[in-house]
């Protein structure tokens, strides 16, 4: 059987009815980010960094995220438990926690391809790619992702505010634009 996004989803959805729902679909996405040539099939090749909805729903969300080579997402949390299945390259995460005047770091993992996360519904982290090429993760929400209403903190002020996709959206816009360029100038310095 080929692998395809109702697949995808349907193995999401039953995961989301076991006893504990977290842990059924970090299984799911460990099975699938094994297959990575049926990710690549099923999800098509990545040319632009961004978020792709392949399943919205008020108790499930997923999505494919490709993070452009050198993004930096600033501190945001999500209310709702995460698994985070890397595909391809790799996504650094940062940890944080709520203190007087904003947040402190309480530590980071790498995240490579091959490899899943499971962030509890209390998780604050920040996201970056540092290497030269797309990483693509599955990540898989235990709410309606677009809904909830939540937090993101500046970058340097750690100053909180309500979260905004659209700042979001043109962060990825910003950078896929800087990737863009810098291509075009390695492609004509050959």
């Amino acid at each position: 059987m080929t692998l395809d996004v109702e697949d995808i989803v349907a193995r999401c959805q039953t995961a989301r009815d076991e006893h504990t729902p977290v842990l059924a679909v970090r299984d799911v996405l460990r099975e699938l980010v094994a297959d990575r040539p049926g990710l690549d099939r099923a999800l098509g090749p990545v040319e632009r960094g961004g978020i792709t909805t392949l399943h919205h729903g008020p108790d499930l969300t997923v999505l494919q995220v490709a993070w452009t080579p050198g993004i930096a997402l600033y501190p945001h949390e999500h209310r709702m438990w995460a698994v985070i299945g890397m595909y391809a390259g790799q996504e650094d995460n940062a940890f944080y926690r709520r203190a007087v005047g904003g947040l402190e770091s309480t530590g980071g993992r790498e995240l490579p391809a091959g490899e899943v996360l499971v962030l509890g519904d209390d998780v604050i982290h920040s996201v970056a790619n540092p290497q030269r090429d797309f990483a693509v993760a599955l990540h898989v929400y235990g709410g309606d992702f677009f809904a909830v209403e939540r937090s993101e903190w500046d970058g340097a002020t750690y100053e909180e505010r309500p979260r905004d996709l659209e700042r979001t959206r043109n962060l990825f816009d910003e950078a896929n634009a800087r990737w863009t360029e810098e291509r075009e100038r390695r492609d004509q310095s050959r």
